[in-house]
């Protein structure tokens, strides 16, 4: 008797960690498929299989990702999706019954629903051992697979993105299989890690929580620290856009006078400038840009530009500094424009700004990327008594005669005191001595900064043209430099991100097609481009698209922020409504449209 109910009582807790059934098991390899006029690699297609399958650490047999940036990887390596979220769905959106897999998951599941699993939660399948690391990240691709583009904001917003789990121990699984809990996780579901990062209102006790969860992957840890670091005072989503985003000292364009030019070189002008009327401009922190209107003579057109400050150390004066080149602008403003000349420019802007944290700095530039470093480097020299830091000042220029600003940078270092310089000529005059003018002969990289002896915890400062960027932050992050304390600023657009795009142009920015000759003007500031706004697109995005402007974006519908960008000038109206909205003077261009004439910093 006592054998029996011993018996018993085992069955009755092995049915209690019983939580699931698993009812199909999908696949499918990458592949190409057209979509509104491109052709994106993915493999979002799955379908059932028969039989036991092997799930291994990476993947399950048979299976793939199309890209890895997104998807897969150890801790993306099966996504689990709930039958009921299935007939849920197929009632919201009037569909017949959904065939497994439709959602893009490996493991389709009678149970684990999101808001009753928890990350670190492991599971015992058939072979195979599971943990939960994080919720799906919802893209635009299974909106593709469901012929929904809006699919991705409804998983998020109805709190049913389904999840990714880790192989703790590899093994055959099953259609029918039983998912046994071996352990419970972290306490946070994932219902509730999802919402914490996507939908407005982070509670702080909440992100303490989720940065401490071991099982949590790195992205999502991050993405929580962002946030942690960005405070309550933050706007926007630092979690999605990385940094927090101070709301700009105004809309559109202000008047200022130029109050003087200076000559950095025989290619690099200075321009000085204060308010017109009004109000004194406010302080911008070192590293920020402001757009630049230029009104040359009728029948010319206006000219936009932005360009980084290069000293905001006098209160009520900015100075931007330009180098001559073909451009229009940069013509415009060397020959013709002088001290008492009157702009407009933008309000001050930009997340390339200085860490309040009293780690080491590292100011890495190259050429006129020089600029916003000099900006942050008069910021310390203003409140190096508050905030001592051991500067390490990189600097790369083709020869003396274009290491612009040489003369002020050294006067600033010394009165720093705590500081370490290297400068490189790719090709030195023969007035330049090694020893004297410069250090390295040749460009500069990681191996080179060896001789400075930059400590692991510095955090670096880089700008300059993409090619030196890209060897920069690659070359630190080799060395072991943490990438989140690598903070970049790139003159010109920035790469487009357009994750599984396989027909991908190199085609400069142009105007669209159907460009009309009246009209709404939007402004594609960094790629120079003045289009119409027409009713043949639904969003701002679809316009830079058609227009070939670099752009980034991933869900389309208004949740990953991946689109996010500054509002230099103008009003939208979003459609849908994005789940959070961005930071004052930013927008999302994924779902929005103009409300009159707009400039972006695209």
């Amino acid at each position: 008797m006592t054998a029996f109910v011993a018996n018993q009582q085992r069955q009755m807790a092995l049915e209690v960690r019983i939580m699931a059934i698993l009812l199909s098991i999908n696949v499918g390899l990458p592949k190409d498929i057209p979509w509104q006029g491109k052709v994106v690699h993915t493999a979002v297609w799955k379908t059932p299989v028969t039989g036991r399958v092997m799930v291994r650490r990476l993947n399950i047999d048979g299976d793939g990702q199309g890209d890895l940036a997104g998807h897969g990887g150890e801790h993306r390596a099966v996504m689990v999706y709930q039958l009921e979220s299935y007939r849920y769905w197929e009632t919201y959106l009037r569909r017949a019954p959904l065939d497994y897999g439709a959602f893009g998951e490996n493991f389709t599941v009678d149970g684990l629903a999101d808001h009753e699993v928890c990350i670190g939660d492991r599971y015992r399948i058939g072979e195979a051992l599971l943990e939960v690391t994080q919720p799906r990240v919802t893209c635009y691709r299974v909106g593709i697979r469901m012929e929904n583009p809006q699919m991705a904001s409804l998983l998020v917003s109805h709190k049913r993105p389904g999840f990714y789990c880790r192989v703790i121990e590899e093994g055959l699984v099953g259609a029918g299989d039983q998912f046994v809990k071996e352990r419970s996780g972290d306490g946070m579901t994932v219902a509730d890690v999802d919402a914490l990062l996507y939908l407005p209102g982070h509670p702080r006790e909440e992100l303490e929580r989720a940065v401490q969860m071991p099982a949590l992957s790195e992205g999502w840890r991050h993405s929580f620290a962002a946030l942690l670091a960005a405070g309550e005072t933050g706007q926007g989503n630092a979690g999605l856009t990385g940094a927090a985003s101070a709301a700009p000292a105004w809309n559109g364009f202000r008047a200022v006078r130029i109050v003087a030019t200076h000559d950095e070189s025989a290619s690099v002008r200075s321009f000085t400038v204060e308010a017109a009327e009004g109000e004194a401009l406010p302080p911008a922190p070192g590293g920020q840009f402001v757009v630049v209107k230029l009104t040359p003579p009728p029948p010319r057109l206006p000219l936009m530009r932005s360009y980084s400050i290069s000293d905001g150390s006098t209160p009520g004066r900015y100075r931007f500094s330009v180098k001559r080149d073909a451009g229009e602008g940069s013509r415009y403003l060397h020959d013709e424009v002088r001290a008492g000349d009157v702009l407009s420019i933008s309000a001050a802007r930009g997340t390339f700004c200085l860490s309040e944290e009293p780690h080491p700095v590292v100011f890495w530039g190259a050429g006129i990327g020089i600029t916003p470093l000099l900006a942050m480097l008069h910021e310390l020299a203003a409140r190096r008594d508050a905030s001592p830091r051991t500067v390490y000042w990189v600097y790369g220029a083709r020869s003396g005669d274009e290491n612009v600003f040489a003369e002020e940078v050294d006067g600033l270092l010394a009165g720093l005191g705590q500081f370490k310089r290297l400068i490189g000529f790719s090709q030195p005059n023969a007035t330049d001595h090694i020893g004297a003018q410069f250090d390295v002969e040749g460009r500069i990289d990681v191996a080179r900064l060896a001789v400075l002896q930059i400590p692991g915890d510095a955090h670096f400062y880089l700008c300059g043209p993409p090619a030196f960027l890209s060897a920069a932050r690659s070359g630190l992050r080799a060395a072991g430099y943490a990438d989140a304390n690598i903070s970049s600023e790139l003159f010109g657009a920035l790469d487009a991100i357009r994750p599984g795009v396989t027909s991908i142009s190199d085609t400069f920015p142009h105007p669209p097609k159907d460009e009309r000759n009246e009209g709404v003007a939007v402004s594609f500031v960094r790629s120079g481009l003045m289009v119409h706004w027409n009713g043949n697109y639904l969003s701002l995005l679809e316009l830079a698209e058609a227009c070939d402007v670099p752009v980034r974006w991933s869900c389309r519908t208004g949740v990953c922020h991946n689109c996010e960008t500054a509002l230099i000038g103008g009003r939208v109206t979003y459609s849908p409504e994005p789940l959070e909205a961005p930071a004052e003077g930013r927008v999302l261009i994924c779902c929005s449209s103009p409300m009159g004439d707009l400039q972006l910093d695209l």
